[in-house]
């Protein structure tokens, strides 16, 4: 009865009062997962199409960009023609985000993000593209099952999350059966604690980053704890790479499904796995790109820059965003029958854990959100030396403040609960690893390791 009361009452209220046509979007969709890959085809280019036709004529940013490629809006017909189109760096986004305002916007909610390089980055989303946003996330759990009214279990976490949920949002959370728990917070006690709310509290499904749920699993295993038996159908992974060992440990330690996800706050809802493994792409919402070190398209199976245009994003444009991440296309169809696209891989970093000087486990964000808020902060990389011991390197830009080097100070002090021998050097660039990858947050610290001398100890 509650289901029902979320499902078709509560959870339609909330998106009409938040002005968010995703209950219209999500009928598309999924008339759309019952079509034809050619149909999922035709409807991606129209609306490629009309994106195109309007940005050219409201944003002006994107009609700068045009002019000088000498690309006019007729063409650009399908996907195939958005390499006749500039990729979008992540700087361009940073430097142009006036100019990347439509003339006609309505609401623009801003965000911002670390982004996978570590720069802080600030942009606008259109309140059309939260509501796909939200209606990719209620396709996906459909297809599991599964909706919005049942029980979930949030493994998450941002500053709001931690730091500052009023009454309200507990209240939303309350009626529409989630309850958030933070991801920020993993020591063993804090875990002893999520694990006996898990396994009284009824939930259906898991969501959270595959790191702290697989924290979770292990910790249920020192202890002894059954979870197999709890009711949990199906874990909702995303925000960070999913490693086979942790499919591995947390299906089996929860004995259900793993649906895993990618994407970005920036860069959208791009794919999620079905039931049947398939890892599937939005096409209908998001024109996905893999290219090679030449920007040209990479054949499928081959590895290259994962790039991505979404599709309702026209108040404030991603077109051809470059994610950073890499991956591969599949040139196979899902055993479930969907018409979607696959992807055949992700590529990507994972997330280092924080160990605080008290043996709290703390993910990686949790100190990634003290320097991405702070303007003027170009990059920055943080590394832990030991428990109590950081290096901090920062590229600073013209809008860095004198004092923003006493809030770094301060906002790690404070996040990690304790005093800090804190370095902070100032760099022109901070150059990748060997590998090609930037880790902005490295910890020489093994989280086991202090667990383990932790639990000794006690």
């Amino acid at each position: 009865m509650h289901k029902w009361l979320v499902w078709n009452i509560l959870f339609p209220l909330q998106e009409w009062a938040k002005q968010h046509p995703t209950f219209r979007i999500l009928r598309e969709m999924e008339r759309l997962d019952h079509g034809s890959p050619a149909e999922v085809m035709e409807f991606q280019a129209q609306r490629l199409r009309a994106l195109i036709h309007y940005t050219y004529a409201h944003v002006p940013y994107v009609r700068n960009v045009m002019q000088r490629a000498g690309v006019a809006p007729s063409d650009i017909q399908s996907p195939s023609d958005l390499s006749r189109l500039p990729l979008t760096r992540k700087e361009d986004i940073r430097e142009n985000r006036l100019l990347l305002r439509s003339d006609r916007a309505g609401k623009l909610i801003p965000f911002s993000t670390g982004g996978s390089t570590g720069a802080p980055l600030l942009f606008d989303l259109p309140v059309e593209r939260i509501a796909a946003q939200v209606a990719c996330r209620q396709r996906v759990t459909r297809w599991w099952a599964l909706s919005a009214g049942d029980r979930e279990f949030a493994l998450w976490g941002s500053p709001l999350d931690v730091t500052r949920q009023d009454h309200l949002r507990r209240l939303r959370d309350r009626l529409f059966a989630t309850e958030l728990f933070s991801a920020f917070n993993m020591s063993e006690q804090v875990m002893s604690v999520y694990l006996d709310r898990l396994c009284a509290g009824g939930y259906r499904m898991i969501f959270g980053y595959p790191s702290s749920i697989s924290l979770l699993c292990q910790h249920a295993r020192r202890q002894g704890r059954d979870l197999r038996g709890i009711g949990i159908e199906a874990v909702f992974v995303t925000g960070e790479i999913l490693f086979p060992h942790q499919r591995e440990l947390i299906a089996g330690t929860l004995n259900c499904g793993i649906a895993n996800g990618y994407g970005g706050r920036e860069s959208g809802f791009i794919a999620h796995e079905c039931p049947s493994g398939g890892m599937h792409i939005m096409a209908d919402a998001v024109i996905v790109e893999v290219l090679d070190a030449e920007g040209r398209p990479a054949a499928p199976g081959e590895q290259g820059e994962i790039v991505v245009t979404d599709l309702y994003s026209g108040d404030a444009p991603f077109l051809r965003y470059r994610t950073g991440d890499m991956g591969a296309l599949s040139s196979e169809r899902c055993a479930c029958g969907r018409p979607l696209p696959l992807l055949e891989r992700i590529e990507g970093r994972t997330t280092d854990f924080i160990v605080a000087p008290d043996g709290t486990i703390l993910h990686a964000l949790s100190v990634i959100y003290v320097l991405r808020e702070i303007e003027g902060v170009e990059q920055f990389r943080i590394r832990q030396r030991s428990p109590d011991t950081f290096h901090v390197q920062v590229v600073k830009g013209e809008r860095y403040q004198p004092g923003s080097e006493d809030r770094i100070r301060t906002g790690l002090q404070q996040r990690l609960r304790a005093r800090l021998d804190i370095t902070v050097e100032y760099l022109p660039s901070l150059p990748p690893e060997p590998s090609g990858k930037f880790r902005y947050v490295v910890s020489d610290v093994q989280p086991d390791a202090v667990a383990t001398r932790s639990c000794t100890s006690n």
